[in-house]
C-alpha cells in the first residue's frame, strides 16, 4: 500500500500575509515627502539657522533613501524613524565642526513656556537664544517634547535612550532656559522685538508642522 505522507510533501510554515515588510519605493517615496515640512521644522531648532538646516535635512533624505529597505511600518512611524537620521546626521557635523549654531531670526519658532503676564524681558527671539545656549541633548529633548508635544516614549525612541532619561532631560532642559533667562546669562535681544501675540501665533504655526503626521544608519 502507498505511503499517503509521499503525496503531500511538507510545504513548510505557512507565513502570515500580516508580516511587516518594506515599503514599496513609491510609497516610500511619498510617505518620506510628507515628512519634509517636519524634517525642516526640527532641523532648524537644532542648528538656528534655516539655510544649514535645509543642507541637513538633504543629507537625511539621501540617507533615509539609502537605508529604505530597513523601514519596517509598525510600532515606530515614518517621523520617527526619520528623526532618527536627522539627529545622527546633526551630531556627526556637530564633530565636524560645521553647525555653530548661529542666531537665524526665521528659527524663533518655538515657544516652550507662554506666560499670561510676558512682557518685554521674554520675547521670543530671547527664547530662541537660550534654546541655542543649552547642551544638545537637554535642547533636543525640550524641542521634541515641549514643542514638538511627542510623547515621552518617542522622543526617547528618536534619542535612542531610557524613558526616564528623557523625562530628566526635559525637566533639567526647563530649569536650565528659565535660568538664562532669568539670570541676565545673555544680553536680551531688544532690537525690534516681536510683539508676543505675533510671536506665539508664529510658534504654535511651526508646532503644528511637528505634530503632523530602531535606530538607523548615521
Amino acid at each position: 500500500m502507498p505511503d499517503a505522507s509521499r503525496d503531500c510533501p511538507d510545504k513548510g510554515p505557512i507565513i502570515s500575509d500580516d508580516t511587516p515588510r518594506p515599503l514599496d519605493d513609491a510609497s516610500f517615496k511619498q510617505e518620506l515627502a510628507a515628512m519634509l515640512p517636519h524634517l525642516r521644522a526640527f532641523g532648524r531648532s537644532l542648528t538656528g539657522n534655516a539655510d544649514l538646516a535645509d543642507d541637513l535635512v538633504q543629507e537625511t533624505m539621501l540617507k533615509a533613501w539609502k537605508a529604505r529597505a530597513s523601514y519596517i511600518p509598525g510600532p515606530s512611524s515614518m517621523k520617527s524613524w526619520a528623526f532618527v537620521i536627522l539627529r545622527n546626521c546633526f551630531l556627526s557635523q556637530m564633530r565636524r565642526k560645521k553647525f555653530t549654531a548661529e542666531y537665524d531670526e526665521l528659527a524663533a519658532e518655538r515657544l516652550l513656556v507662554a506666560p499670561d503676564d510676558q512682557d518685554d524681558s521674554l520675547h521670543l527671539s530671547d527664547v530662541q537664544r537660550a534654546l541655542m545656549l543649552l547642551p544638545v541633548d537637554q535642547r533636543e529633548a525640550l524641542i521634541l517634547i515641549g514643542a514638538g508635544q511627542l510623547s515621552y516614549e518617542e522622543g526617547a525612541d528618536i534619542c535612542g535612550v531610557a524613558v526616564g532619561t528623557m523625562k530628566s532631560r526635559v525637566s533639567r532642559a526647563r530649569a536650565a532656559l528659565q535660568a538664562i533667562l532669568d539670570g541676565g546669562e545673555m544680553p536680551l535681544r531688544s532690537d525690534d522685538p516681536l510683539p508676543p501675540s505675533e510671536a506665539f501665533a508664529t510658534i504654535m504655526g511651526s508646532v503644528d508642522q511637528l505634530t503632523g503626521g530602531g535606530p538607523s544608519p548615521d
